[in-house]
């Protein structure tokens, strides 16, 4: 049985949406697994033993009418018996079309809806629900496999133990010890409507900085160079010093080796974050207005916290729509003062990373 999984979003996405390959694998174990995802996101599913071929959508995909028909032919010869489509989008509606699969599984949409066997719908989270998204894609599998067995629901991300000694290599280099404390600290968020004001960052970064001895490193692109010099300029003289602003990573794959070595990450809400939950790192994420809380803060406890405007200002986001939230973005930020949630914040650094200091 030969079965494709396609999710052409962001790396958090991606991440999270491998977990069916993993169920898919280890419920159906003589089935071969496709995961058909965006060139760029590979890195977070590199090595992944639950994935028997990875099928990439090219940028040139989209640009050309002529490439993207050859790919859909490449599709329909692969004779798949299932396509999951976690996307939902022409582009995957006319992959899934042109799989010829028997069994065709999505989300509804009144658009597409003909194209698939078999719609299942996401479930609306209401204040005090524990569903997440991760629940919403597991769902996806229900119409191959009814009951779960293995009630697995936290992706992975698979290093090689080369890509390990070589950044273990590369932080000596720059001078940072093995037993030294390392934070990774989410600066920017994937654009500017994730993206913390930089005063406010500044602060919070001043406050780590205040309460531990540890490196502190940004996770930057040397594409978002001046953006993230700009915050480290509006950092504390004594802050700047714990900072080793140019230990930075010029690839995925050695950002993810990077972080497996850090302490924990704060910062945005957003891939970085769910990439460290994936290497089991402690995170402290900071979201967005408008994006879900309830849905992408998996794993919440002790080791996982996730701050939200919502936690502080319930009554004036239950008045606004998702619509108007996401309208109003830059004026609700400005409310979300990192006072605000500075006690979790230092309980977070004291009882899970340096409980001793």
């Amino acid at each position: 049985m030969k079965l494709l999984v396609v999710q052409q979003k962001m790396i958090g996405d991606v991440l999270v949406s491998s977990l069916l390959c993993e169920h898919l694998k280890k419920h159906i174990p003589y089935g071969e697994v496709h995961y058909l995802v965006n060139e760029h996101t590979l890195a977070v599913v590199e090595e992944n033993p639950f994935i028997d071929k990875m099928v990439l959508f090219k940028k040139e995909y989209k640009n050309s009418k002529v490439s993207f028909y050859r790919f859909l032919k490449s599709i329909s010869e692969e004779r798949y018996n299932a396509v999951i489509d976690i996307y939902g989008k022409l582009e995957s509606n006319l992959i899934t079309l042109f799989s010829g699969a028997e069994i065709k599984i999505s989300y509804p949409k009144w658009h597409s809806k003909f194209i698939y066997t078999h719609l299942v719908p996401i479930r609306s989270r209401q204040r005090g629900s524990t569903r997440t998204t991760i629940d919403d894609r597991l769902g996806l599998l229900s119409p191959l496999i009814p009951q779960l067995s293995d009630l697995e629901r936290r992706p992975k991300i698979y290093l090689t133990k080369s890509e390990i000694t070589e950044v273990g290599a590369f932080l000596n280099k720059k001078g940072i010890k093995a037993a030294q404390p390392i934070i990774m600290l989410g600066i920017l968020g994937s654009c500017e409507t994730k993206t913390y004001p930089p005063p406010y960052m500044a602060q919070v970064i001043d406050m780590v900085a205040d309460k531990t001895t540890a490196v502190l490193l940004f996770n930057y692109i040397p594409s978002q160079a001046r953006e993230a010099r700009s915050i480290y300029e509006l950092c504390l003289k004594k802050t700047q010093k714990k900072i080793a602003f140019e230990t930075f990573a010029p690839s995925l794959r050695k950002f993810l080796a990077l972080l497996y070595n850090c302490d924990c990450l704060i910062g945005n809400e957003g891939g970085s974050v769910n990439m460290a939950k994936a290497l089991n790192i402690p995170t402290f994420s900071i979201f967005s207005p408008w994006i879900d809380k309830i849905g992408w803060h998996t794993y919440g406890d002790s080791k996982n916290i996730a701050v939200h405007v919502g936690d502080y200002y319930t009554e004036k986001l239950n008045e606004l729509s998702k619509k108007e939230i996401k309208k109003q973005t830059p004026r609700l930020y400005q409310l979300f003062e990192p006072s605000l949630f500075e006690k979790e914040l230092m309980g977070f650094l004291e009882t899970e990373i340096f409980p001793d200091q």
